[in-house]
């Protein structure tokens, strides 16, 4: 079993990853969380916890981990401290220490910040940590949702590296995307959008 680090396991979409990975029979989840409120949550559960926080030092935390999932976020509140740098952080971070894919969580409007018309400081946040992801030389996937809501998975979405157009997805679709392109043979230091759609996540997986 390969162990997954999961960077923001405690927030909505985090715990849904975490729950995804526990019925996998390839990985093993860890869960990257700040203090042990949240890790007694995930150890009542049967799940390792790591206890780091994304402003400060992250450079142990991928010791003897295979895979990253980085599903962290600021909520809005310190986007360049922890959307930007913190990534960045643990990306380095999983260079050091031979991590074998890197998954990254973004954000559909990440490629342009400059034209949003809200969340702007945000959007560049995201898309400094995606742009540094690209030229670490690590294996990565960049996953760009839509608006994420907290409706029943699906199964199904839409995806391709552009879709040009606007939407929702919900947070289980999504983190069903993000363990699913784990896989090395899966997006293979690719960026690509998704929102709710027509065509299993499998199956969308395995054409980008």
């Amino acid at each position: 079993m390969e162990k997954v680090l999961v960077a923001g396991a405690n927030g909505t979409t985090g715990k849904k990853i975490i729950s995804i990975l526990k019925e996998s029979d390839k990985y093993e989840p860890v869960a990257m969380v700040r203090n042990e409120d949240q890790a007694s949550h995930f150890k009542n559960e049967g799940v390792k916890t790591i206890l780091a926080d994304l402003e400060e030092d992250v450079s142990m935390t991928t010791q003897d981990i295979d895979r990253v999932i980085f599903a962290a976020g600021s909520g809005g509140k310190k986007v360049k401290e922890v959307d930007q740098e913190g990534a960045k952080k643990l990306m380095d971070a999983a260079k050091e220490k031979g991590v074998k894919k890197f998954v990254m969580l973004s954000s559909m409007g990440a490629d342009k910040p400059e034209e949003a018309k809200e969340l702007k400081e945000y959007l560049k946040a995201k898309n400094n940590a995606d742009e540094y992801l690209k030229q670490l030389g690590i294996e990565y996937s960049i996953v760009r949702p839509g608006s994420l809501t907290n409706e029943e998975g699906k199964g199904k979405i839409n995806l391709d590296e552009k879709l040009n157009k606007r939407g929702e997805i919900s947070r289980r679709d999504v983190a069903e995307t993000l363990v699913g392109a784990l896989d090395d043979k899966v997006a293979k230091n690719k960026t690509f959008e998704i929102l709710e759609g027509q065509t299993y996540i499998k199956a969308a997986l395995e054409k980008i």
